[in-house]
């Protein structure tokens, strides 16, 4: 488990595999993201990329004012439906695309990005309904 933002730092800037690999697969407490998060806003990403991170620590990333970091949000898989479908109204097209492409996304996530004003947004969107490959919430 990672105890600290320092530790967590320190594994995803590591030049060893084997600390790159904790730092993308073990748990930390609550308090340990949200502390990346305040004081370390270029690991924001990296701690939305980690598999084990809380929904509640996605919920505040999801709202973050970096795109970039919003649309690493979009790709996870874990993401609620509330989650998915306030990234699938996201001013930025590159995180609604990520929505779309989410091998999660619920019928009604994809009904609302088949009306994207985005062409490949809209258009990934309803191949996918077409195709019946979603999750029928």
């Amino acid at each position: 488990m990672i105890q600290s933002a320092h530790e967590f730092n320190r594994l995803r800037t590591s030049e060893n595999p084997a600390d790159y690999e904790r730092a993308a697969n073990e748990e930390a407490p609550v308090a340990v993201w949200r502390e990346i998060i305040a004081t370390m806003p270029e690991m924001k990403e990296w701690v939305a990329h980690n598999k084990m991170v809380p929904i509640e620590i996605l919920e505040t990333l999801a709202r973050d004012t970096n795109a970039r970091v919003r649309a690493t949000v979009a790709m996870k898989r874990k993401l609620p439906e509330a989650i998915m479908l306030e990234l699938a109204q996201d001013a930025e097209a590159q995180v609604r695309q990520r929505i779309a492409y989410n091998a999660k996304a619920t019928k009604r996530v994809l009904e609302l990005l088949a009306r994207d004003q985005e062409g490949l947004v809209r258009e990934r969107a309803a191949q996918r309904l077409r195709e019946g490959n979603h999750l029928n919430c």
